[in-house]
């Protein structure tokens, strides 16, 4: 089981005061560390795209303490999306929306619509709660690379361009926040995330999928994206089986079991380079990992 810490009273002091100052401070939450600056203050949300390397033409998401505060950061809220703030929020479930008339392009990367969450992590709710506003934060780590699931790796990738960090223990997800979009009535997935398709489908029905020329830019929405520096194959499954005949054991090098773990730890183990081949299983929160290098 994921330890949550909650932060000690100075540290939440002092994590507000930086980002009142118009500095970067790294925060947990219950999918991954976000970096955070305050959302109505366009050049402290600079500094984000200058820390991550990130394109100013991407959207960041705006995380409130909660979904009374829309109004501030949103001109319209659709039904569907008031029925799943009120499914999901606070969690893993970011929602697009048309901006109101204070957020900054920064925001929302020159687009007429604005990214929101309220995100569930204890640190995270006294962070927002303490700072009273919306803090911009797109996953505290280089523009493109895997996104950090602890402080260190915060800390390892960010460096000083970080003035606090806030030490939450590991993420309890480990995978981005599930992004959608409104359409009407309908609703478009447009990242998958830590709230599947199906729950989204328990409440509003029938759910789009991928974008289409109109939807919005979204976080996660290039082609290569979260990344891990070490060369990844993806090999079919019948593939697998083949490589697979020696046995089922796993041993150091080119072993020819099998075994399945999370998304994120499989990520992680594979940036060290212990892995080589993934096949995603048929639970979709799980892959399949034949070959231990």
């Amino acid at each position: 089981m994921v330890r949550v810490v909650r932060a000690t009273q100075v540290e939440i002091e002092t994590a507000v005061q930086a980002l009142r100052d118009g500095e970067l401070v790294a925060f947990p939450t219950e999918t991954v560390y976000g970096l955070g600056a305050n959302a109505q203050n366009p050049a402290a949300v600079r500094k984000i795209f200058e820390a991550k390397g990130r394109p100013t033409t991407h959207p960041v998401i705006v995380h409130l303490d909660s979904p009374r505060f829309l109004h501030r950061w949103v001109r319209e809220v659709p039904e569907t999306a008031t029925r799943l703030a009120e499914r999901f929020w606070p969690g893993p479930l970011t929602m697009v929306m048309p901006r109101a008339a204070n957020v900054h392009d920064i925001v929302t990367g020159g687009q007429d619509t604005v990214a929101i969450r309220v995100p569930s992590h204890p640190m995270a709710q006294q962070l927002l709660t303490a700072f009273g506003g919306g803090i911009a934060a797109p996953s505290a780590n280089r523009y493109g690379k895997l996104s950090p699931t602890r402080a260190e790796h915060v800390r390892e990738e960010l460096g000083d361009a970080v003035k606090v960090i806030l030490d939450g223990g590991e993420c309890q997800i480990g995978l981005e926040s599930t992004i959608v979009s409104f359409e009407g009535q309908n609703v478009r997935l447009l990242r998958p995330g830590g709230v599947t398709a199906a729950q989204i489908r328990q409440v509003v029905g029938e759910l789009l999928i991928g974008a289409n020329l109109e939807s919005p830019r979204v976080p996660g929405g290039t082609p290569s994206h979260y990344a891990p520096t070490t060369p990844m194959a993806i090999v079919p499954a019948g593939e697998i089986d083949a490589a697979r005949a020696c046995g089922d054991g796993v041993r150091e090098r080119g072993a020819c079991g099998q075994m399945a773990l999370t998304f994120q730890s499989f990520i992680q183990l594979h940036e060290l380079g212990r892995y080589q081949c993934v096949q995603k299983a048929s639970d979709p929160s799980r892959v399949q990992v034949p070959g231990h290098l």
